[in-house]
């Protein structure tokens, strides 16, 4: 059985373009990650991926810009992937998302992350 995987998704530019400091950025990832967990905190893969915590799975992925976090969330919200996007505060600036626990993507979701994704680096 394929396990349970939490896909993160951090604005590549915030770094390059905008010059954000590594922790800073890496500070979004983990908003994102904790958000969603706690979102779906009662579901049975967020249960199960909790469950036990030596065995966690994460996919950390860059995208371009805000257009590609966009178009990726689209994608999510047409095939029902829940997910949670961090926007930082005060600045109102979406930064990354996050997947809940997923055991399987449909093939539509599968293009989309590797569309507007790549690992980070």
């Amino acid at each position: 059985m394929e396990p349970l995987t939490m896909f993160i998704v951090v604005r590549k530019d915030l770094a390059k373009k905008l010059q954000w400091p590594t922790g800073s950025v890496m500070t979004q990832a983990c908003h994102a990650a904790t958000a969603i967990l706690h979102m779906t905190r009662e579901d049975e893969n967020t249960k199960e991926y909790l469950n036990d915590l030596d065995s966690m799975h994460k996919v950390v992925l860059e995208t371009k810009n805000e257009g590609s976090l966009e178009k990726l969330e689209q994608v999510l919200e047409t095939h029902n992937v829940p997910f949670k996007k961090w926007i930082e505060q005060p600045e109102n600036i979406p930064t990354a998302l996050a997947t809940a626990p997923l055991r399987s993507r449909s093939p539509e979701v599968l293009e989309a992350f590797k569309k507007c994704c790549s690992l980070y680096r």
